[in-house]
């Protein structure tokens, strides 16, 4: 179980940097006007496969250790994170400004709440 936990906390900071590049970029791209482009779509994919592979790992570790209070609070508020980063593939047909801008608020809320998920933990970031 050791390496799912190193594998967990190694890939914590491919979302957190991929995360902050792609909030960074959305929000340019909303306050430009920018076109919505195929590597914008990419960059959101990229950000919720790193969440699923996340999830995956998450719930390997949920299971293996005691289902105790701070782990099932780490558990649902990373479930809701990785929620609102799915939910960029229901407004991918609206105008451009409108995915740049609901892709950003969907990142930075569910960054957010990767960092609010992470405070519980007893060992924290």
């Amino acid at each position: 179980m050791d390496i799912i936990l190193t594998l967990h906390s190694l890939n914590r900071w491919l979302v957190v940097v991929v995360g902050v590049i792609a909030a960074i970029k959305f929000l340019v791209g909303w306050l430009r006007k920018s076109e919505y482009q195929s590597l914008d779509g990419r960059l959101m994919l990229i950000y919720t496969i790193l969440l699923d592979i996340q999830l995956l790992l998450g719930i390997i570790l949920l299971l293996s250790g005691a289902l105790v209070r701070y782990r099932i609070e780490h558990a649902i508020t990373m479930i809701i994170a990785i929620v609102l980063a799915h939910l960029s593939r229901l407004w991918r047909d609206k105008d451009d400004p409108v995915v740049f801008r609901n892709n950003f608020l969907a990142i930075v809320v569910g960054l957010l709440l990767i960092v609010a998920g992470v405070m519980v933990l007893p060992q924290g970031w």
